[in-house]
């Protein structure tokens, strides 16, 4: 049962060869035996998941059943879930309990699917390790060959990944600022797509940075990721950036195939010092999609050396605005104090954790007089140029590839002492962010230590069916089938 995808187990539900309520107790048994070892969610609803099981086994009696209906799966703790506990992973939020349903869960749901649980993130998505939560971090399933080290699963969308990967939740919702999905997803070994700007709404989704954040899921294969989206997406009027446009069928677009498709090659992402096993996999990638009957093109991004560097001005500033409202007044935690002004810092003091507090500094310091022309105005002036580069390079190919991260997975504990390594493992992820594009992960090998490397599918706005395309095509050819240490029915 735990080998089935979200397009089989859809199929077998459907024709009653299982029931909801077994593949949602299959998994709830699976969190149960699992979570105390990896923390892959923060919050668990046993009842919740058998109740809307339940009511799925209903449905599908009848023949009524959405494109999701009995489909187990996590949601980020970003999402606001009516009656279940948000936390964004803060102790600020400890306490939050949403009146209100995120559109994005509330499409879900419309569709049919049983929500197991929220999972896990770096604090407020603040982070690439998912070591900054405040409920303790998540534990990758993969383990390094030969060795039981803790390894990270990315972050900010860990928790969503791990219980993917472990065989905790058939898929998941996940949010991207920086990389949040797609990093995450190849350091598990599955695939994750952030798709383009007002794609997916952000209404009841905990802000970061509000022209940077995007929802999409983490699924285990490329079907899954696109019948998830599919469900995701469409205009919502409660969110002004959200885009008035059909949402396509993504899932028949994994399977058109790559013929007469230009394959993009930036050359800036050649850097020095890059892991000979990434470019190895990045060039395989490439050759598979020749063979497909792609063609590859060398473009070139001249602004992405600037990318990293803008991107921790635009998102700190972001963040330092939208965490600006958590101030122990009108929900979340509040500690006393003798007035107010000192009851907002003895809440934020002691509710923010040390990388959130890092970022709203950096971020209230880029706006302050003074510095925001040198800083905050310059970064989105250099941000107009990057979005002008993929512009541009799109004018000559369809898509481009390129690796999702630097490296795979690293060890708990690891480049926790210096931010700014931390901080470049959204290298390659970021520029996506800034122009606002779709990019999809796909897992498409493994290290020398048997770790799952991905590659990186990025595509015209509004475009993820190609996108899709591409991504359907490399996993095909990669023919990726290795599987973590800790997971259920192993």
């Amino acid at each position: 049962m735990f080998e089935l995808s979200i397009a089989e187990a859809r199929d077998a539900l459907r024709a009653r060869k299982i029931s909801a309520a077994e593949l949602t107790g299959a998994y709830l048994g699976a969190v149960e035996t699992l979570n105390p070892e990896l923390n892959a969610y923060i919050t668990v609803t046993p009842d919740q998941a058998l109740a809307q099981a339940q009511a799925a086994d209903v449905a599908l009696a009848k023949g009524e059943g959405g494109p999701l209906t009995g489909i187990p799966l996590a949601i980020k703790d970003l999402f606001a879930t009516k009656g279940v506990r948000t936390t964004a992973a803060s102790k600020i939020l400890s306490p939050f309990v949403p009146p209100y349903e995120s559109t994005v869960t509330a499409n879900l749901l419309r569709d049919g699917a049983v929500f197991l649980g929220k999972a896990n993130l770096d604090e407020f998505a603040m982070g690439s390790s998912n070591m900054t939560s405040a409920y303790g971090p998540v534990t990758n399933p993969w383990q390094r060959q030969g060795s039981d080290a803790k390894l990270v699963p990315g972050g900010s969308s860990g928790g969503s990944a791990a219980a993917v990967a472990a065989r905790m939740a058939l898929g998941a919702t996940a949010t991207d600022t920086g990389g949040s999905i797609r990093q995450p997803a190849a350091f598990c070994g599955i695939v994750g797509i952030k798709p383009t700007y007002g794609r997916c709404s952000r209404w009841g989704v905990v802000a970061f940075a509000s022209s940077l954040d995007q929802a999409g899921p983490v699924a285990r294969t490329v079907e899954d990721a696109a019948i998830l989206l599919g469900s995701m997406s469409g205009f919502d009027s409660k969110d002004s950036t959200s885009a008035n446009m059909p949402v396509p069928d993504f899932a028949t677009a994994v399977k058109r195939g790559v013929k007469g498709l230009r394959i993009g090659v930036p050359k800036e992402y050649r850097m020095e010092g890059l892991d000979p096993i990434i470019d190895k996999l990045w060039q395989d990638g490439l050759a598979w999609l020749k063979a497909e009957g792609a063609s590859v093109v060398d473009i070139s991004l001249p602004h992405t050396k600037y990318g990293l560097a803008t991107y921790y001005i635009v998102a700190p500033a972001e963040a330092s605005s939208n965490l600006a409202r958590y101030d122990g007044v009108r929900y979340g935690a509040r500690v006393p104090g003798r007035d107010l002004i000192e009851m907002y810092e003895n809440t934020r003091a002691e509710g923010f954790g040390v990388e959130v507090k890092r970022r709203i500094m950096i971020g209230t310091y880029v706006l302050s007089a003074g510095y925001y022309d040198a800083y905050y105005l310059k970064a989105q002036k250099i941000r107009a140029l990057i979005l002008k580069d993929f512009t541009d390079a799109f004018e000559k190919v369809d898509a481009i590839l390129t690796p999702t991260a630097p490296s795979a997975a690293f060890g708990q504990g690891e480049k926790v002492e210096d931010p700014v390594t931390m901080y470049l493992n959204d290298v390659f992820t970021v520029t996506a962010n800034l122009a606002g594009l779709p990019g999809l992960s796909v897992p498409a090998g493994l290290d020398h230590q048997g770790l799952p490397l991905g590659l990186q599918v990025l595509g015209r706005p509004f475009d993820e069916e190609t996108v899709f395309a591409v991504g359907g095509a490399i996993e095909r050819a990669a023919g990726f089938t290795a599987l973590p240490t800790i997971r259920a029915g192993a």
